[in-house]
C-alpha cells in the first residue's frame, strides 16, 4: 500500500505510468553503456537524480541563449511536470534502454533541435544546435547528477569512478552535438566556471526559478516535492547563490535537509527498487 502511494506521488512529479516493460527487450542488448558503467550506478537513484535535475534546470536558466530556446519553443512554464518527465525518459532511454531505443531518442531530439532557433532577450541569435550551448546543458546536468549522488546516496564511489562517469557521459553529449567536453569531475567544474561571464539573472530566469521554488503539485505530494526542490537549490555551486540573489546556505540548513532526505529516501528507494535499472539488467542478462 505504501509503495503504491509513493509511486503515485512520484508520477505526480514527473509523470510516467506502470512498470517499465519496454526496457526488458531485446534480451542480451547492452544498450549504449552497459550495466558495468558508472552511469548505470549513478542514474539508478531516483532521489539524487531528481535533486540533480532541479539544480541543473536552475543553472541552465541562467544562460540567456539556453533559456531562450526553452522560453520560445516549449510549454515548460505551463507543464513543468511534462518537461521533467521528458527529460527523465531521455536519460533513462540513453542510459538503460536497448541500442535501438537509445539511438531513436537521440535522433528524435537532434531533429527537434534543428527547428529551434530565434533571438534571446538581448536580441542575440541562438540555435539549439549550437555546440557551445549544448555543452552548457551537458555540463550542468552531469555535474548536478554527480554532486547530488555524492551528497544524498550513501554509496562508496572512488575518484576514478567519478571521472569514469564524466568520460562515459562525454560520448552521449557528443552524440547530441556538444563539443569540447571534459572527461573528469574537476575539469567539468572548471568548464562550467568558464561560462560565468555569459550568465544573466533577468526576469526570465527569475520566473523559472520561482516556478522551481513553488513546484506545482497536489496537496499529498507537496511535502515531498518541496523537500526535493529545496535540496536541488542546495546542490548548486556556491558561486551561483549571489548571482540569483540568495545567501549561501549554511551548514545547519544543509544538515537538516540532508537528514530529511535520508529519512524520506528509505521507503522511496524500496518502492522503486524494481524500476528501469532492474528491468534493464534483466534484459541484459536474460533474467526472468
Amino acid at each position: 500500500m505504501l509503495d503504491e502511494i509513493i509511486r503515485k506521488t512520484i508520477r505526480e512529479m514527473v509523470g510516467g505510468s506502470g512498470p517499465p516493460i519496454a526496457f526488458l527487450t531485446p534480451v542480451g542488448d547492452r544498450g549504449l553503456l552497459g550495466p558495468e558503467s558508472v552511469a548505470w550506478q549513478i542514474h539508478a537513484d531516483f532521489i539524487s537524480m531528481m535533486i540533480g535535475g532541479i539544480s541543473s534546470l536552475i543553472m541552465q536558466a541562467l544562460h540567456p541563449q539556453a533559456l531562450a530556446g526553452v522560453w520560445d519553443h516549449s510549454n515548460f512554464r505551463e507543464d513543468l511536470k511534462g518537461r521533467l518527465g521528458r527529460t527523465a525518459y531521455f536519460i533513462a532511454a540513453t542510459t538503460y534502454g536497448s541500442t535501438e531505443m537509445a539511438n531513436n531518442i537521440i535522433d528524435k531530439v537532434n531533429r527537434i533541435h534543428t527547428k529551434i532557433t530565434g533571438f534571446d532577450e538581448f536580441g542575440k541569435p541562438y540555435s539549439a544546435n549550437d555546440p557551445h550551448l549544448l555543452a552548457w546543458v551537458h555540463l550542468t546536468e552531469t555535474r548536478s547528477f554527480m554532486r547530488a549522488f555524492e551528497g544524498y546516496r550513501h554509496e562508496k564511489i572512488s575518484v576514478q569512478e567519478k571521472d569514469q562517469y564524466f568520460l562515459e557521459m562525454k560520448s552521449l553529449g557528443e552524440r547530441m552535438g556538444a563539443s569540447d567536453l571534459p572527461t573528469t569531475y574537476a575539469a567539468t567544474e572548471n568548464a562550467i566556471s568558464s561560462y560565468i561571464p555569459e550568465l544573466y539573472f533577468g526576469e526570465r530566469a527569475k520566473s523559472i526559478i520561482d516556478l522551481l521554488e513553488n513546484f506545482p503539485s497536489n496537496l499529498a505530494a507537496k511535502p515531498f516535492i518541496k523537500l526535493i526542490s529545496h535540496a536541488g537549490f542546495l546542490n548548486l555551486p556556491n558561486w551561483v547563490y549571489p548571482l540569483i540573489d540568495k545567501p549561501i546556505p549554511n551548514q545547519l540548513e544543509r544538515f537538516v535537509v540532508k537528514k530529511s532526505i535520508d529519512f524520506m529516501a528509505l521507503p522511496i528507494r524500496e518502492a522503486l527498487k524494481d524500476g528501469v535499472a532492474a528491468h534493464s539488467r534483466r534484459r541484459v542478462y536474460g533474467d526472468s
